[in-house]
């Protein structure tokens, strides 16, 4: 795929976390709080703090870090696999959330976490020469 299609890709990712990261701090942050685990021995409010401080660290990486693009998609992928077990969580748990109000929309939320990860790889790999 073309270079303009990953950058395409990488600004929509990084866009997407700072908004979301954003939002963890301000708007949406009580609404976060439902995807944090109950086994996670944290404070639910300290772990949305975090990860909505990674989510903006990371979203800004992806946008401007040129010189380390691969390493911040490597990084921005384990991210997303290390939050996984909230996505989880909300939908074992039937926690509402962001409009996640069924079993179903819940359980579909679950595959969009494979792309996220797939989509930082992607969107940050060298071009081929």
């Amino acid at each position: 795929m073309s270079t303009t299609a990953r950058m395409i890709g990488r600004i929509f990712l990084g866009s997407s976390l700072v908004f979301a990261g954003v939002s963890h701090l301000t708007f949406a942050r009580e609404e976060f709080q439902a995807q944090v685990p109950e086994s996670l021995p944290l404070d639910p409010d300290v772990t949305v703090v975090a990860s909505g401080v990674a989510e903006v660290a990371l979203g800004s990486a992806l946008l401007w870090a040129h010189g380390h693009r691969r390493r911040v998609g490597i990084i921005a992928a384990l991210f997303f696999v290390a939050v996984f077990p909230g996505n989880l969580a909300q939908w074992m748990h039937h926690r509402d959330g962001f409009g996640l109000d069924t079993e179903m929309k819940r359980f579909v939320r679950l595959f969009f976490q494979p792309v996220l990860v797939a989509l930082a790889l992607w969107s940050t790999r060298e071009p081929r020469r």
